[in-house]
């Protein structure tokens, strides 16, 4: 399977992770959640596949096209 790298599609603090390193996620699963102008933004997958890398934490401030998972 090819790598798959998720990224913000906006600036945005990061309120929570939702998933770790190995777990396996399908179509649709919520890999983050993001919180930007008092609104919260979840992050969902958009491939099956296993959680290669986390590339935020909780209390980050993600840049418009920052990674933010890498699935494999």
């Amino acid at each position: 399977m090819a790598i798959q790298e998720v990224v913000s599609d906006l600036v945005a603090n990061v309120a929570q992770v939702q998933v770790e390193v190995g777990e396996h996620v399908e179509i649709g699963h919520e890999l983050v959640l993001l919180e930007s102008m008092k609104m919260e933004i979840p992050v969902l997958s958009e491939v099956a596949g296993t959680v290669a890398a986390v590339r935020v934490s909780p209390g980050d401030v993600v840049q418009e096209g920052e990674i933010l998972v890498v699935l494999s």
